[in-house]
């Protein structure tokens, strides 16, 4: 594990602003099956394929006859806060998870944020738009992308980490996280993925006595609402409070509100729960069929806990291109701060999909 710095000394590589820059944080697996990539059979994007449910449809279409008026988001709000056992007061609901840190880098007075990576580029991007200069902890593919809570310098009063990590699949125990905990330190914790992890063990949403915890929800995975821009935050009132003053007026939609009603709603956790045990299952067949790549040298980060999975291997780059040519489109792991082009991330998809994917894969390695 090392750290990168934008303007301090630490007990690793040292970069610039300037060189951090140059990383495309805004390239997300959309931009492979968009224009010429539609066709493609998708597993580079992270959402559910059979989303959203009829039932799910259903409301959000019922919704659209009260769309006269302006949303109204306390029955959302209140649901939410009931799922998590929460006060409604630690709650705020947003345009998805990516306005949320889009919040934070506004709305906090942050001096020294650093950013846990791998992990989803949009923290970053974030803050540095926000005019913050940001310090990454980059995890070591040597030690399986695991967190050293001793590797976050100690002066950071904003720390950003992704559990289940994207792109990683790592699962890193709450005990861990927790001890990045201090006062005077804000800890954002992205959950975007914890509901496809059964059990949600290693949860942290719902905590009330970690100081400075704020944990991001999406409904966007589990149910395919991406185009709708569902999530929330779960935070200390004050930092609830301060986020709310930096959205604009009315920032999530009526269907949306009505998506993230439904989605807290027992039926919908129920079948979120059963979800999760079918992913694993059909990630567990990706994950067999790749270790039969083994000698070709394909190497997976184990154990994954997310719906996706980190790929290593060799001559990434055109094989990406040659599984394009068979009709399946991954997303490409060099957009990730700490990996290079021969990482791939590959979405947990159905027993019958993922077994053309292999058979493509066969075919194209070197």
């Amino acid at each position: 594990m090392r750290t990168e710095n934008s303007g301090h000394s630490e007990q690793a590589a040292h970069t610039g602003q300037s060189a951090h820059a140059a990383d495309d944080l805004r390239h997300h697996g959309d931009a492979e099956v968009r224009d010429d990539g539609a066709a493609l059979v998708d597993l580079a994007v992270n959402v559910r394929t059979d989303t959203p449910p009829a039932w799910l449809r259903d409301v959000i279409t019922a919704s659209l006859s009260s769309l006269a008026a302006y949303p109204d988001g306390r029955a959302a709000r209140a649901a939410v806060a009931a799922r998590h056992g929460l006060p409604v007061d630690r709650v705020l609901l947003t345009a998805g998870a990516a306005e949320a840190f889009v919040l934070l880098a506004r709305a906090l007075k942050v001096r020294r944020p650093v950013v846990v990576h791998p992990q989803f580029t949009e923290p970053e991007a974030a803050l540095r738009n926000a005019g913050h200069s940001v310090d990454r902890v980059l995890l070591r593919e040597a030690d399986g992308f695991r967190l050293d809570p001793a590797a976050v310098p100690e002066d950071a009063d904003l720390v950003v980490i992704g559990n289940p990590t994207n792109p990683t699949s790592v699962l890193h125990p709450a005990d861990t996280i927790v001890r990045l905990a201090r006062p005077g330190r804000t800890l954002v914790v992205d959950e975007a993925f914890m509901d496809a992890v059964p059990g949600e063990r290693e949860a942290l949403a719902g905590r009330t006595d970690v100081p400075g915890l704020v944990v991001l929800r999406s409904l966007t995975k589990t149910w395919g609402l991406a185009g709708l821009r569902i999530g929330y935050v779960l935070a200390p009132a004050e930092i609830v409070a301060a986020l709310e003053r930096a959205q604009p007026l009315w920032p999530v939609s009526t269907p949306a509100l009505a998506a993230a009603q439904a989605c807290v709603a027992p039926r919908a956790l129920a079948e979120a729960a059963h979800v999760a045990h079918r992913i694993a299952a059909d990630r567990g067949h990706l994950v067999e069929g790749l270790a039969a790549f083994a000698s070709r040298g394909v190497r997976v980060v184990a154990p994954p806990e997310g719906p996706f999975v980190l790929v290593r291997m060799a001559g990434a780059a055109p094989v990406r291109r040659q599984l394009r040519e068979l009709g399946y489109a991954v997303r490409r792991g060099d957009t990730f701060p700490g990996l290079g082009e021969e990482w791939v991330r590959l979405a947990v998809r159905d027993r019958a999909t993922v077994s053309g994917f292999l058979a493509a894969l066969s075919a194209v390695l070197p």
